[in-house]
């Protein structure tokens, strides 16, 4: 299995990143342990989280998701064998990417994941009431005094990038080696006009709603559908003509290759150029040994083509 690395830091991981959202949502602590176990089992490293998952859920404190996994760092003793990815402006903070907040957000972080550093730091949304300066500045600090070993920005434009980055060249501070933003079978816009600067710059890319809402396991193809999970709301926006000519595809894909429509969709996105790895969770071990067999499957050129164009 082919490790990638981040950007041009140091950070290597394997063609999958297992997304802590479910944590404390669909997924409660005991369950959590399980997935988790099963995750590095299988021979992968990379967490992700944030300090606003899951915050919709009525009457959660604050970043269960990161206190689940911290838990199991706790109980495993294998802090030194993961890569923690976490983030910090979940858009409803107060001082959003400012020194402060970042400064307030990255200890309340430390301490719920049990740890004394974070392998990769996001910036969660963009801030544009902060200049990059400010924010740059304050991950300098915290790189500089090993509680954090790269950053990321998550949700950022090809212009916001840009700006960060000679901000950071400019100032002589440590720039974004990696990117996470939305991309899937059916959401590609944005990370396309993203991607040459991604790969002539270098920089990773984890992306997220790899499945996009569970839509693309072929779960939910009608209105009917949508009620099976909690989750479901969030499939209704692909429930159209162009979402059921992508699931037309991975079914065919899937038949051929004795795989699943989620595990095929997986296989896509990690032979898509600029893609580091894709972030995908899961509610079950069973799910999460699919996600596995998924990011360890090739696709031939002719499935790839077929699957690309499906939806066009």
């Amino acid at each position: 299995m082919n490790r990638r690395p981040l950007g041009r830091s140091e950070l290597v991981i394997e063609p999958l990143v297992l997304g802590g959202n479910v944590f404390g949502w669909t997924v409660d602590e005991a369950r959590g342990f399980d997935i988790l176990d099963a995750f590095v089992e299988a021979g992968f490293s990379a967490i992700d989280t944030a300090e606003g998952y899951p915050n919709w859920v009525p009457g959660n404190p604050p970043g269960m998701s990161e206190t689940i996994i911290g838990k199991w760092l706790k109980a495993r003793g294998n802090r030194d064998s993961v890569h923690i990815f976490t983030k910090v402006n979940s858009g409803k903070q107060p001082g959003g990417l400012g020194a402060e907040a970042i400064k307030t957000g990255i200890e309340a972080s430390l301490k719920r994941l049990q740890t004394d550093y974070i392998d990769l730091y996001f910036s969660h949304w963009p801030d544009a009431e902060t200049p990059h300066e400010e924010t740059l500045e304050a991950y300098d600090t915290l790189i500089r005094a090993g509680k954090v070993r790269v950053i990321g920005a998550s949700n950022y434009t090809r212009p916001m990038l840009e700006e960060a980055q000679q901000t950071a060249i400019v100032k002589s501070l440590q720039r974004y080696e990696v990117t996470q933003n939305r991309y899937n079978l059916y959401d590609r816009e944005a990370f396309d006009a993203l991607r040459p600067y991604l790969i002539d710059n270098e920089v990773g890319a984890v992306v997220y709603y790899s499945l996009a809402s569970g839509f693309l396991t072929g779960k939910y193809r009608s209105q009917e559908d949508l009620g099976q999970s909690p989750r479901g709301h969030g499939a209704s926006q692909y429930l159209n003509t162009r979402g059921l000519s992508i699931l037309g595809a991975l079914d065919q894909v899937a038949a051929e290759l004795d795989a699943t429509p989620a595990e095929v969709a997986l296989a896509w996105l990690v032979a898509q150029p600029g893609v580091s790895a894709p972030i995908a969770s899961a509610t079950s071990v069973d799910q999460l040994e699919s996600l596995v067999r998924g990011v360890k499957l090739t696709l031939n050129e002719e499935a790839l083509n077929l699957l690309t164009s499906s939806g066009q």
